[in-house]
């Protein structure tokens, strides 16, 4: 059960080092830490990734900017209390993490996989351009009871497809994590600059039933 768990969100991402290690908590007697990493696009712009990592695997007291970390773990979330409301909070779970030359660094170095059920109704809608796009909020399972809330975005064909899905849809996906400012609005005149995450999809499959049934 526990091997299936952990097979459910894989992560496998690599970028230049771009921040100090934070403190993030403490498990029983280990701390972990967050530190953000430049992805490297296609298109040759940056996706600033957090990735949260043991003390247990680096020597986070280095300032390590410039250097590539490459790591592979989970992506995960937690709820923050901000005032009068939580908010979701996303980061890439480091079961490993090393530092590599460029060279070494995965070809593909920011790939996702993650199967789980639909637990909001997707959001479809067209920009004024006409691409379709389509939100997907995904609940992966976690050992221990626990799950991670995870956003998606789907564009043409599989956002069409996505608008299809139910609560409680069982599907899997591959996608890129990425990063995207937006200005939140705090009061009548002052906004303030954040950064959602969110899973970039370029497949998307559903689960049947008579699948899950059967074991598959």
């Amino acid at each position: 059960m526990l091997d299936k768990v952990f097979t459910n969100n894989q992560v496998t991402i690599a970028g230049e080092v771009v921040s100090e290690f934070t403190f993030s908590h403490e498990v029983y007697g280990e701390n972990f830490y967050i530190v953000n990493i430049a992805v490297c696009r296609l298109s040759n712009s940056y996706d600033i990734i957090p990735v949260m990592v043991s003390e247990r695997l680096m020597d986070v007291k280095e300032d390590y900017k410039g250097c590539i970390l490459q790591a592979t773990g989970q992506f995960r979330s937690y709820n923050r209390h901000e005032e009068t409301k939580n908010r979701l909070v996303l980061s890439v779970f480091a079961r490993e993490a090393e530092l590599v030359d460029a060279e070494e660094a995965e070809q593909n170095p920011n790939h996702i996989f993650l199967d789980g059920y639909v637990c909001k109704r997707p959001v479809y809608r067209k920009t004024p351009l006409g691409r379709e796009i389509a939100d997907v909020l995904l609940a992966v399972n976690r050992p221990y009871g626990k799950s991670d809330y995870i956003p998606c975005i789907c564009w043409g064909r599989n956002a069409r497809f996505a608008d299809q899905f139910e609560v409680g849809s069982h599907i899997q996906l591959w996608g890129r994590i990425q990063s995207r400012e937006y200005q939140k609005k705090i009061s009548e005149d002052m906004y303030e600059k954040r950064v959602a995450y969110e899973v970039s999809v370029s497949k998307l499959e559903y689960i049947a039933e008579e699948d899950d049934q059967a074991g598959i």
